[in-house]
């Protein structure tokens, strides 16, 4: 089969998970926080980590005082890695706070609004620069801090998209992101003609409501966070690493063996 009728194939699949799930459980209201600080923190923080390590790390910060850019500024590195030190690897996290807030200050004056007003490509090179920071982490601030159109690829995504037959484990991180940028371009085309399920049949989502989930986005950034929602849902509750529940997931029907 020729590569480009392959990639048509692969793209075609990714939009029917996508429906799939967005049908089965409607919008996962990501990125869970209050400002968009607190999303940078996070995308930092939950790295190596489960989410709920992150969360008292998070707690800890703004019981404190200091979750903001004023907050992690004006913080001696040693208060910072205590209050971090939930989420694991606290001295280099506490240090990539540090440097990203730096960065903030001498490239666009310590204004956010300011860095995301810059291009996508080139903001998301700068930020791949800075300690701490690899793809995904950058791609999750670009999306849910920032709201511009990239895909976040995560351990889950890998996990799913071996086990379906899409890429392999292995496969380079941009390979995947822009296959399921491509894939998932059509339906952002049409937002209107996505089709939800009903109220009453519809399961509670990962995460209630917040300011940041809420944020006004375009329809290529809301599809990329919904998706990546979706795909982050499948992997906790049924994609698992050792013991996968597939006759319980939605995207049973899709696997290559069946």
């Amino acid at each position: 089969m020729p590569s480009s009728r392959l990639h048509r194939r692969l793209e075609e699949a990714i939009r029917t998970y996508y429906l799939t799930l967005h049908r089965a459980w409607g919008p996962q209201h990501w990125w869970p926080a209050r400002t968009r600080f607190e999303v940078i923190a996070g995308a930092y923080l939950t790295q190596n980590t489960a989410w709920v390590n992150v969360q008292h790390a998070l707690r800890a910060l703004r019981f404190a005082g200091v979750l903001s850019i004023d907050g992690i500024r004006s913080t001696p590195m040693e208060q910072v890695e205590q209050l971090v030190r939930p989420a694991g690897y606290f001295r280099q996290k506490a240090r990539s706070l540090k440097a990203f807030v730096v960065f903030l200050d001498q490239q666009y004056g310590g204004s956010l609004n300011r860095m995301f007003a810059a291009r996508t490509e080139e903001l998301r090179e700068q930020l791949l620069q800075l300690t701490g920071v690899g793809p995904e982490t950058a791609d999750s601030i670009l999306l849910y801090a920032g709201q511009h159109p990239v895909f976040v690829v995560d351990t889950y995504t890998r996990r799913i998209f071996d086990r379906h037959g899409i890429l392999p484990t292995i496969a380079k991180y941009d390979e995947i992101r822009l296959l399921v940028e491509r894939a998932l371009a059509p339906l952002a085309a049409k937002p209107e003609t996505l089709e939800s399920p009903k109220a009453e049949s519809r399961p509670s989502p990962a995460h209630a409501p917040t300011r940041m989930s809420g944020a006004k986005r375009s329809a290529q950034a809301q599809i990329y966070n919904e998706m990546h929602g979706l795909i982050v849902n499948v992997g906790k509750k049924y994609c698992l690493k050792a013991a996968p529940r597939c006759d319980e997931c939605p995207l049973r029907q899709f696997l290559p063996h069946r």
